[in-house]
């Protein structure tokens, strides 16, 4: 990888390379790119003299807005390493992955400061907006001189993104300056089409999906438009995409089954052409319902993982399989491989395996241990997800081999929501499953045995779970039972949890 593949220098790059725009939308506003390019460099002054230095962490977690992407490039530039947590999490996920990170300061906004706070004890709160005693201002920071990208090298870490990822809990995967850099370019290159230039972001920039898309945007050939959401909701998705004339989007499959329920065929978008779909399984009969009452827009999907920068594959726009979710980016190469760890035929269903250079360096720190290994083998990163290449070379997902839940684009991991309920004073044991939804694609579920003297309700089980682990983990079921299945070894057998809900 050349030495200019570093995310602080192509940050400057793409400012210099098409001059001053309208850039950002947001709330009303347009945000013109050379206004947010000083602001940027500003941050950056602001946080060196907040003593953030190359190789620190700092966690953003913010609802997306202009500042999103402004502290990414400014910690880049600072040299530092951008820790995304997306704005639903619970106290206790923050507090461990702040911990566990080492993290020198939070970044975030006022809505979510009770949170923030509640986890960040002794860490350093910077506030974008109303910044109570205590905590710093953003706009301090934008009070610093400009300054410029610190001298990065590509195989630097550029971000550490937690997740479940294939073995065990969370944990904290490495993505380098390089890896992202060069899975951004060639995403961009895979979908962009000459004069689509406005986009329609309602994905979170705090995850891994919005995170490569920030970076996507600062290769555009011609001069990128994005229009943010602060939150996703569908009326306003339409409206937005109607008023600002957008081109295309990207979304999550719970997204497009939100926007079924809304007056599709009143809304007129004859500029929307396309929109990219990830993060989860998207049903055949949503795409197939959505592109029927909206003909003019296709529904191009792709797949990919944390630990591979975000994106693995992508259908581009003139060669779409549907069905499938594309082809592999430039500079991966997918193996699908049988119990064994052999290579299969063509057609053949096994594990999906990829190796690039643009692969996750590790897990953070000891996680590796502590989940019994880890996903690379020999350079080879194991998804622990199923499926199976084509003829074409489309690969196709057929399931998922662990017990990661998938709940409208954000994992859910059944340890977290099982520790949780276990908490519970009138809990003696929990499992944890996935159902199929068609709405949110999977949705959690719990089986709760309580102490031969607890009286806990469904719902209160409920609101105690969703205090803990945030909005999304927290389970939408919970049927009482007088037994929790176990395997022969005494570990919790979900298998049977699951035909306990199919039988």
């Amino acid at each position: 990888m050349s030495a200019d593949q570093t995310l602080g220098r192509l940050a400057e790059e793409s400012w210099s390379r098409f001059g001053d725009f309208d850039s950002l939308y947001y709330e009303g506003t347009w945000h013109r790119a050379e206004a947010l390019a000083e602001r940027t460099r500003r941050v950056t002054g602001g946080f060196g003299a907040l003593g953030v230095r190359p190789g620190d962490r700092v966690v953003v977690m913010m609802a997306t807005c202009p500042e999103v992407p402004v502290t990414y490039q400014a910690l880049w530039a600072a040299g530092a390493v951008v820790t995304p947590v997306v704005f639903l999490v619970g106290v206790e996920e923050l507090r461990h992955i702040l911990v566990d990170s080492g993290a020198v300061a939070v970044v975030t906004s006022p809505e979510l400061l009770d949170t923030v706070q509640a986890a960040a004890e002794k860490v350093p709160v910077i506030v974008v907006g109303d910044a109570p005693p205590g905590t710093t201002p953003f706009a301090r920071l934008e009070e610093a001189a400009e300054t410029g990208a610190v001298r990065r090298d590509p195989s630097d870490l550029a971000a550490l993104m937690y997740t479940g990822g294939t073995t065990g809990r969370a944990k904290g995967v490495m993505l380098t300056h390089g890896g992202l850099w060069h899975v951004s370019k060639a995403a961009q290159g895979m979908s962009h089409r000459p004069g689509v230039t406005r986009a329609i972001v309602p994905v979170p920039l705090s995850h891994a999906y919005g995170l490569i898309i920030t970076i996507a945007g600062m290769h555009a050939v011609e001069p990128p438009q994005a229009v943010l959401m602060r939150w996703f909701d569908p009326g306003l998705f339409l409206r937005l995409a109607a008023e600002q004339r957008v081109q295309y989007g990207s979304v999550v499959p719970a997204m497009l089954q939100m926007l079924l329920a809304e007056p599709l065929e009143s809304v007129r978008l004859p500029d929307l052409s396309y929109l990219t779909c990830g993060a989860a399984p998207l049903g055949r009969e949503v795409l197939r319902e959505f592109e029927r009452r909206m003909p003019g827009v296709r529904i191009l999907e792709g797949y990919g993982l944390t630990e591979t920068s975000a994106v693995t594959t992508f259908n581009p726009p003139d060669r779409r399989k549907v069905g499938s979710v594309g082809l592999p980016l430039p500079g991966y190469t997918i193996t699908v491989r049988d119990d064994d760890g052999e290579e299969l035929e063509i057609g053949e269903v096994g594990e999906i395996c990829v190796r690039g250079d643009a692969l996750m360096k590790g897990y953070w720190g000891d996680a590796d241990a502590a989940a019994g290994g880890t996903a690379l083998v020999d350079g080879e990163l194991r998804t622990g997800d199923i499926g199976c290449v084509d003829d074409d070379g489309y690969l196709h997902i057929v399931d998922r081999k662990k017990d990661l839940i998938i709940r409208g684009g954000f994992n859910v991991f059944p340890r977290d929501v099982e520790d949780a309920l276990n908490e519970h004073r009138d809990v003696l044991m929990s499992g944890v499953i996935g159902r199929p939804d068609p709405i949110h694609g999977e949705e959690v579920v719990a089986f709760v045995r309580l102490h031969p003297d607890g009286r806990a309700t469904a719902e209160e089980l409920i609101a105690w779970t969703r205090a803990r682990v945030g909005r999304v983990k927290y389970p939408r079921e919970i049927y009482f039972t007088d037994s929790i299945p176990v395997t022969s070894v005494l570990k919790l057998d979900r298998k049977a949890l699951r035909a306990r809900l199919t039988g």
